[in-house]
């Protein structure tokens, strides 16, 4: 489970007219870009609207109560400025948090994020699973409720880097990074057991792909890494067309749109205009930033 679900088939109708859907999607920083290249992908004519509250950012610094009132009041006028389709909260650590409360708040479907534990214990063969994440996100007792119901026997470490979305952050905007600060905290990731080895890590922050190939490069075996951002865009087009349309998209891919989607809309809350190689990297996942 890299997804928390939601009965959106209330909502279906909304976008069965013809007009393409419209879609909010919100985290602390650019990491959700990773989620949303997929939703893009899901759904090629929608409208993308990209919040990242980098001036909240990193979420971690934020008591449980503090990042509540935060991110429940932000999206409570940003829904109402935008009128999406549908949310996606694409943050693991505002996720375990504060889903319930947006929920009951906004008048659209709100999709969340939160560790794929449920995909990554039906994966490994040694037993030996780890989850990489955010301090908050080890923290809270949804992640380990989620293990609790979903291991399915498998032994789960959890490794709460305070650093990799900050390095993640950094590189997007260009910036450089030090490849042994990477390796040093995904490092206890890689455990041995009786013989057995990690051989399973999910990426439970949505920062992190785009750290997968030093991740990869610096590990000092191979394992997979489980990024749930495209089971994230399937859940946003089965709430907005119903689980039959998803099942024809599923068989035979999306129908062409009739005009191709316009540029999504970048927005950051702290007003500060981007670095280049950032606003070079939203370009690249089809975004031009609220000024441009």
């Amino acid at each position: 489970m890299g997804i928390d679900l939601f009965a959106g088939t209330a909502y279906a109708t909304r976008v069965m007219s013809g007009r393409p859907p419209k879609v909010l999607i919100f985290d602390s920083g650019v990491g959700g870009l990773s989620v949303l290249r997929e939703v893009r992908r899901a759904l090629p004519a929608a409208g993308l609207v990209y919040v990242a509250d980098d001036a909240g950012f990193p979420y971690g610094a934020l008591t449980e109560t503090a990042l509540v009132e935060r991110v429940t009041g932000l999206m409570t006028r940003l829904v109402a400025f935008h009128s999406p389709d549908a949310v996606v909260i694409a943050c693991n650590t505002a996720s375990t948090l504060v889903l319930p409360g947006l929920r009951a708040a906004l008048p659209v479907p709100v999709i969340g994020t939160v560790p794929a534990i449920k995909p990554a214990a039906e994966r490994t063969t040694s037993g030996l699973v780890s989850v990489l994440a955010t301090p908050g996100t080890v923290a809270r007792d949804y992640t380990r409720a989620l293990i609790e119901a979903h291991a399915r026997g498998a032994e789960v470490t959890l490794v709460g880097s305070s650093r990799l979305a900050g390095l993640a952050e950094a590189r997007l905007r260009g910036q450089p990074i030090d490849n042994s600060a990477v390796e040093r905290e995904i490092a206890p990731c890689f455990v041995r057991r009786d013989g057995q080895r990690t051989d399973v890590v999910v990426l439970a922050c949505t920062h992190y792909p785009f750290l997968t190939d030093l991740f990869e490069r610096l590990a000092p075996w191979r394992v997979a890494w489980i990024d749930p951002a495209a089971a994230i865009a399937r859940r946003v087009h089965t709430v907005l067309y119903g689980e039959e349309a998803f099942e024809r998209y599923d068989d035979e891919g999306d129908e062409a749109p009739v005009a191709p989607a316009l540029p999504g809309r970048a927005e950051f809350t702290s007003g500060r205009p981007p670095e280049p190689a950032l606003v070079a990297a939203l370009a690249r996942h089809g975004l031009l930033c609220a000024a441009d």
